[in-house]
């Protein structure tokens, strides 16, 4: 067979059969504190974690400390009481091997070790962290893949303790509950959509995958009632990343959509420099401001940050540089500066509301204009800078004052075109990340995004701030670049492994067809061994991965007798204006991956490609139920 054929369980199947063959390991054993069951990566995405098992003679709290390089790294969490014990051991170090102290609560106590592998495969993850362990404590700095380099956490000293071995793309946020909430890494169409969320423990354990009709790129927000909001596309449409859902957080069911087409006109609002036709918007960040009932979207490529009602979806107001709006809209919806030292933001991402009504945003103020002025006002790399801002404003008067910033001072150095973020802590403490920065092969400041800087000879990195009244208390820096950075414990109060098999919710979309049915007659041949293609089958899903010269005319078919349904392959190069997420592109141009959910499928399909004039076997079928 010239097509190779993969039947992929779905991560959870995968991870419920080793935690019930963990179970019955315990069940069968004599595990006490002294002789622990210990699993490392357990549930296999999660290789700085581990699970041990044990029994007490009485129901007893257990402190558990991963005891670290120094004492200020020690990494502890007290679970509660139990006779038998499941516990999630988190803030391993790669490459060490590590001591765990296991402690009964005025009992005994154990110091076992797990030796972990390399999970960097000799690559250095880090430059420098500069802080303090009484400031960062046992908080660690966790960054989000934007590349090739995949999530990862450091302390105090600069160490990674916690590490994500598939591709979880956008952002990370912990939820109430203390688990954390990230992008899949089931990509479900290039360059970075995915199929959904993973509710998720530090320890790697996926309690929920929510899947979305739409996917899901760049950002989420738990509301209070724990439903989330989240941003996602029509799969069907012509544009892209202008869509928000609301859904379910039990169900994973979809209560609310806003579609941004119905509050801007994407004809007549205002282009950044990175506009294009599809992409038009280009969502980055949603927030929910429960003390007006509203929604603020930031949409790099309007430069503009967008405030909307939550129940009527109407527009409120607009955050960003008039020039080239319509007249209308700049009276009625922006505002007008007010203040020194005023600055609008450019390409900007992250936007958030403070707890005084206040909006805070990473400024990347990419080309420094709009792109009407691009000709009198663009910015070079090299001139430029990014930041963190802070804008007041008033929305009976409409004005708008600029109270902080962070960043324009240290200019090209921690300049980001792209993706970033900042955290509002408290009045004067901020986290400023500019995940994007890139030099080109001279060692030039370069505007180039990172996933195309690297394959022209040069080279990103990643610089995370937090400022305390003016004075920096952190600064980290990574090689790569990275989507957005979070601070946060691995364990937090209450924080426990719960047991059982996790869920998968919502509903995949219907893939995009091609409608032009093109005749051609079955040649009865294999797909050409220089095609290099096979087949990925999930329970949802499947992927077609291939190799194609450029300028090929390429259609995949599932045909089932007279039924036919077709996928158009692109083997042209693409030109990418935005790339928040370059993990999944290929080195090699003519390498492609097509994605085709099984939704609106049923029975069973032949899979056959045509190419250029031939219709070709892969000898694969394809059930959908």
């Amino acid at each position: 067979m010239s097509v190779n054929y993969i039947l992929e369980k779905h991560l959870i199947d995968r991870q419920a059969e080793a935690e019930e063959a963990m179970l019955k390991e315990f069940e069968a054993g004599n595990y006490t504190i002294q002789n622990p069951l210990v699993k490392y990566n357990l549930y296999e995405v999660s290789p700085l974690s581990a699970v041990i098992c044990f029994e007490t003679k009485t129901e007893t709290p257990v402190t558990v400390t991963v005891l670290g390089k120094t004492k200020e790294a020690n990494m502890g969490h007290t679970f509660p009481k139990a006779k038998k014990h499941v516990l999630p051991i988190v803030g391993l170090y790669s490459n060490y091997s590590n001591k765990v102290e296991i402690r009964a609560y005025r009992g005994e106590s154990n110091v076992i070790t797990i030796d972990v592998p390399d999970v960097y495969n000799g690559e250095n993850p880090i430059y420098h962290m500069h802080t303090t362990p009484e400031y960062l404590q046992d908080n660690v700095i966790m960054v989000s893949p934007a590349g090739l380099q995949l999530s990862s956490a450091f302390d105090y000293a600069g160490d990674a303790r916690w590490h994500m071995n598939v591709a979880c793309v956008f952002d990370i946020k912990r939820l109430r509950n203390g688990n954390l909430i990230m992008g899949t890494h089931r990509l479900l169409k290039m360059p970075y959509y995915m199929s959904g969320l993973y509710e998720i423990s530090p320890c790697g354990k996926v309690y929920k995958e929510f899947r979305l009709p739409g996917g899901y790129h760049h950002d989420e927000f738990e509301m209070e009632d724990g439903n989330l909001l989240v941003l996602t596309d029509d799969l069907e449409s012509d544009t892209v990343e202008d869509m928000c859902v609301l859904i379910d957080r039990n169900t994973g069911e979809i209560l609310k959509t806003w579609d941004y087409k119905k509050f801007l006109n994407p004809e007549t609002v205002s282009h950044s420099g990175s506009w294009s036709e599809e992409d038009w918007f280009h969502n980055n960040a949603v927030w929910y401001d429960k003390n007006t009932n509203s929604l603020t979207f930031s949409g790099r490529h309007i430069d503009s940050m967008v405030n909307i009602d939550f129940d009527s979806g109407e527009l409120n107001w607009i955050i960003g540089d008039p020039a080239g709006w319509p007249q209308d809209m700049v009276d009625k919806y922006f505002f007008k500066p007010i203040g020194s030292n005023f600055g609008w933001q450019y390409e900007q991402h992250a936007n958030v509301i403070t707890p005084n009504g206040d909006v805070m945003c990473f400024d990347n103020h990419h080309y420094g204009c709009k792109q009407v002025d691009r000709d009198t006002k663009n910015l070079a790399a090299k001139d430029n800078y990014s930041r963190g801002v802070r804008y007041r404003i008033n929305t009976e008067d409409m004005t708008i004052e600029q109270v902080w910033e962070y960043g324009k001072d240290r200019g090209a150095e921690f300049f980001s075109p792209y993706i970033c973020n900042v955290e509002y802590y408290n009045e004067g403490h901020y986290m400023v990340h500019s995940g994007g920065i890139a030099y080109d092969k001279d060692g030039a400041p370069s505007e180039a995004l990172g996933a195309f800087v690297k394959d022209a000879g040069g080279t990103c990195r990643s610089i995370t701030v937090e400022v305390c009244d003016g004075k920096v208390m952190l600064d980290l820096e990574v090689p790569g670049n990275y989507y957005r950075a979070e601070k946060l414990k691995l364990y937090s109060d209450g924080i426990n492994l719960e047991l059982g098999k996790g869920q998968i919710l919502g509903k995949m979309g219907h893939t995009k067809e091609f409608d032009t049915e093109i005749p051609m007659e079955n040649s009865g041949e294999m797909l050409p061994e220089s095609c290099n293609a096979r087949i990925e089958e999930e329970i949802d899903r499947f992927t077609f991965f291939s190799r194609f010269e450029k300028g090929q005319m390429v259609m995949m078919l599932l045909e089932q007798g007279e039924e036919v349904h077709r996928y158009y392959i692109s083997t042209t190069a693409v030109s990418y204006l935005a790339m928040c997420c370059g993990t999944f592109l290929d080195s090699d141009e003519r390498n492609t991956r097509t994605s085709v959910n099984k939704a609106g499928l049923k029975g069973v399909y032949d899979v056959r490609v045509i190419v250029d004039d031939k219709k070709y076997e892969t000898g694969v079928k394809i059930t959908c139920e």
